[in-house]
């Protein structure tokens, strides 16, 4: 029925129906996400972000195995964002990433200790105060999985679009980052399936840079690469629109949508 439906529809008239039906169930959640003292002072803090890194240029970090063919010793003196559990690396490298980033409520749900323990800026999905109590360096973002949008400004709602870079791209574009290069965001899985399916991890990781970043007994779910490409389509026109730009470096990646670049090429010799 509901294809039957979307199919007569005007496509312009049904994607509005969306957009106002999406409203309407993310209507409950509107008044903590806004109102709670959490949410209060993160905001302030939010507010203060604003433009901090104007012209300046950031690597968001993500998690894929082609991280183990990157030189990330080579970031030590960049501004750079980690995502989810990428503090696995942090011993190795003898560094840690300036600011840290988790929206997924499993990952943070089961690592809340490990992440509330990094010594630096964290932000975290809304949605996770129900699994950890703040500590001065943590600021929640309002993310939501419906209403697709690239935030210019994160104090309001933000789309996941599927996956945390996305969420990265905003918060960088909100900082006033002028150039965003990728790194480590192979957009590519061994482990196959249904998107946004919760799965349990039967033994090592093959999907990201450590075989115990999901190891054995994680619970985690399933990518949804057609929806982060569609985000992500979204933040290189925001970007492109303010004379900005997001490079791909990521060695060996699939993700087609940000023009590529060299690594290595990015520094000075």
């Amino acid at each position: 029925m509901k294809l039957t439906i979307k199919r007569i529809t005007p496509e312009p008239l049904w994607n509005a129906a969306r957009s106002i039906y999406d409203a309407i169930v993310r209507l409950p959640d509107l008044p903590a996400a806004t109102l709670h003292p959490w949410r209060r002072e993160s905001r302030k803090h939010l507010i203060a972000l604003k433009d901090i890194h104007k012209g300046e240029r950031c690597f968001i970090i993500g998690n894929g195995p082609s991280l183990r063919e990157t030189d990330l010793k080579r970031l030590r003196s960049e501004f750079t964002f980690g995502l989810n559990r990428i503090y696995l690396l942090f011993p190795e490298l003898s560094f840690t990433t300036t600011y840290f980033l988790s929206m997924n409520d499993l990952v943070i749900e089961q690592c809340a200790a490990e992440i509330l323990a990094l010594p630096i800026p964290k932000f975290l999905t809304w949605r996770s105060h129900r699994f950890l109590s703040p500590t001065v360096d943590t600021h929640f973002l309002y993310t939501t999985y419906t209403g697709p949008k690239f935030a210019r400004n994160v104090t309001g709602r933000l789309w996941e679009g599927a996956t945390v870079t996305y969420v990265a791209l905003q918060l960088a574009y909100h900082m006033g980052f002028e150039q965003v290069i990728l790194i480590g965001v192979d957009h590519n899985f061994v482990t196959k399936g249904d998107a946004n399916k919760t799965v349990t991890s039967q033994g090592d990781d093959p999907n990201h840079f450590a075989p115990n970043y999901f190891g054995k007994g994680f619970k985690w779910q399933l990518p949804d690469l057609e929806t982060s490409e569609r985000a992500y389509r979204m933040a290189r026109a925001a970007y492109e629109d303010d004379a900005r730009e997001v490079l791909d470096a990521t060695v060996g990646g699939k993700l087609t949508v940000f023009p590529k670049v060299n690594y290595t090429t990015l520094f000075q010799p």
